[in-house]
């Protein structure tokens, strides 16, 4: 795993993820208030209502969701809900099915922001020694 300061939006990459949640709302969107969530669907038009159709047909896991700037648009799921804080094992999990994305579909070049340490209320020291246990040298996580 490697890490570096830049904007995930700006880093080059054939993946690119971003932190969600897993709470649909009765609309059948996901909640994506704050951080790249927030930031994602205020540029992507429907990506909420995507995002909750596949939660609902899915559940909470790493899915593929668009392409945008020419690389693939993932969620990272770091809660189970938008009001929790984020949860170590579900940080875990979602790791692990992100190796086996990248595995099935030969990216190089991920990126994704800190999980679970901005609106997620974790410390990155804590997450970063949950991580580098599974994130080889094709995974970078940035932070600004």
């Amino acid at each position: 795993m490697k890490e570096q300061r830049k904007d995930l939006w700006s880093i080059e990459a054939d993946l690119r993820l971003i932190t969600t949640n897993g709470h649909v709302t009765k609309a059948g969107k996901c909640v994506m208030g704050r951080g790249c969530a927030k930031e994602a669907r205020d540029s992507i038009p429907g990506i909420d209502q995507k995002l909750g159709n596949l939660l609902g047909e899915h559940g909470n896991r790493v899915m593929r969701l668009t392409r945008i700037n020419g690389a693939d648009l993932a969620s990272f799921p770091v809660k189970h809900h938008w009001k929790e804080e984020a949860d170590p094992e579900l940080i875990e999990r979602s790791a692990k099915q992100l190796v086996a994305l990248a595995d099935k579909f030969g990216y190089t070049g991920v990126v994704l922001p800190r999980p679970g340490c901005g609106n997620g209320r974790l410390k990155w020291a804590d997450v970063r020694g949950i991580l580098a246990q599974i994130l080889d040298d094709r995974f970078t996580v940035v932070s600004k």
